[in-house]
């Protein structure tokens, strides 16, 4: 099933939920995107709705990774097992918390003016996003909402996983959702409109008005759709890896996107980027770095060679396809995985044509960077203070054809208004004008080092 925009999403939802009206009920939008579903919802079971402000505790230096949660009134929620492993202090715990802290009681301002949050306290609460991915956001909106004294926590959406249920078991009493189609590779894949949701319009429904609707670009998914966009397995070593492979109408190049630790192939950030590439005509190929097995040892996350190896033996894959044979490479890395594309892209006869890293970590490639060939974009969230130090120094390093870019007022997780975006269409113009120009990895006699650029 394919929904307009958030708006016809939140109708079908709705439908879906007529069960409980007349229930003693609140309805929670998670911002940004889940909110103008949530009022469709709220209007449709004439039902208050509010927002549920939560913010994920990422392990320092690696905010990607959840050690928990926190929502407002105090409520935190930890994983001890993450903070164990991650080898966490009370101290650096206490300020990533005031961190976030300070950020969601931003947030929550902004949103909610001088309005006082609902009440939850022996309420059935009706969580509600525009979709399931990872449900790392809406697990802890759940957790929250419990804690907050909900006496019933159903979450809705309209589109999941189909093994959403299982991957989410306990945090809800109850589940909603209209479609759980196969193959699932994101929520967008879903939307013909999945443009990003402003703060003004998460503002602009709590007031009751409906958020303006955006068409979808020229040229994008909706119109063209792909030749090829489906669920792979490849074969690295001697392990299997997931992954999902798509190649639009008329394909100039292809990316292979390689995630931070903490996520996967369904990263809604990364999929988020993979779908502007692949308006511009680039092929995408976002995997699993390791199998379930491996992802239990938590070394495994941060060894650096092994991720870039795997990186290696799937481009081979990749260029032995019928869609993407002969097309020139790129590699896109967030986090941990910047410093895996850096160290895969830098072995002799790599051929990769450009890399791009956002918010990533290009210093883990450590004395790999000064033998990187492929022009390199770094680009690096403004109010990301650590990482932006780490990918200067790295950068410094670098004897390639390098840029770094810094998106103002973004964080790690480029979470705020119009940020992704930015460094999505960085990304994409980055691709476009390196990618484009490469002859075929037959074809080129040897990697060409670059002018240095900053």
């Amino acid at each position: 099933m394919r929904f307009a925009n958030r708006v016809d999403a939140g109708r079908c939802l709705a439908a879906r939920l007529e069960y409980l009206r007349g229930e003693d009920l609140v309805v929670l939008g998670l911002p940004r995107g889940g909110v103008p579903v949530a009022l469709e919802v709220a209007r449709a079971l004439d039902a208050p709705l509010d927002v549920i402000v939560v913010r994920k505790l990422g392990v320092p230096f690696q905010p990607e990774l959840g050690m928990g949660a926190i929502g407002e009134g105090g409520v935190r929620v930890l994983n001890s097992e993450v903070v164990r492993m991650a080898g966490v202090s009370s101290v650096e715990l206490a300020a990533v918390e005031q961190r976030e802290r300070t950020e969601l009681e931003r947030r929550a301002r902004r949103y909610r003016g001088d309005r006082l949050p609902v009440l939850l306290e022996g309420k059935t609460v009706v969580i509600v996003d525009d979709g399931i991915a990872t449900g790392s956001t809406a697990r802890a909106a759940c957790q929250v909402a419990r804690a907050q004294g909900a006496a019933r926590v159903i979450l809705a959406v309209p589109v999941a996983p189909p093994d959403w249920t299982d991957r989410l078991a306990g945090d809800a009493d109850e589940f909603a959702c209209v479609d759980t189609p196969e193959p699932f590779f994101g929520v967008g894949q879903f939307y013909a409109d999945f443009s990003q949701t402003s703060d003004d319009e998460v503002i602009a429904c709590l007031e009751g008005g409906h958020p303006p609707v955006v068409a979808v670009p020229a040229g994008g998914q909706a119109d063209d759709p792909p030749v090829r966009d489906e669920e792979v397995s490849v074969q690295a070593g001697p392990v299997c890896l997931a992954g999902h492979l798509t190649v639009p109408e008329v394909t100039v190049g292809v990316v292979v996107f390689a995630h931070g630790s903490g996520s996967s192939r369904h990263s809604p950030r990364n999929r988020y980027v993979a779908a502007v590439l692949n308006q511009v005509g680039l092929a995408t190929l976002l995997f699993d770095l390791l199998s379930p097995e491996e992802e239990l040892d938590r070394a495994n996350v941060f060894d650096i060679e092994l991720l870039a190896r795997r990186l290696g033996e799937v481009t081979t894959w990749l260029r032995a396809q019928p869609e993407t044979r002969g097309l020139a490479v790129g590699y896109f890395g967030a986090s941990t995985g910047a410093g895996a594309a850096l160290w895969a892209a830098a072995q002799p006869h790599a051929q990769i044509a450009a890399v791009v890293s956002r918010g990533g970590r290009p210093d883990l490639a450590g004395p790999r960077l000064a033998a990187v060939t492929a022009p390199t974009l770094l680009i690096v969230g403004g109010q990301d203070h650590a990482v932006l130090d780490l990918n200067r120094q790295a950068q410094a390093q670098l004897r390639c054809e390098n840029s770094l870019a810094v998106v103002p007022g973004a964080t790690h997780l480029f979470e705020e208004a119009g940020t992704l975006q930015a460094a999505a269409e960085l990304a994409r113009d980055w691709f476009k004008a390196h990618l484009v120009a490469q002859p075929r990895p037959e074809e080129a006699e040897g990697p060409e080092s670059g002018v240095k650029s900053r």
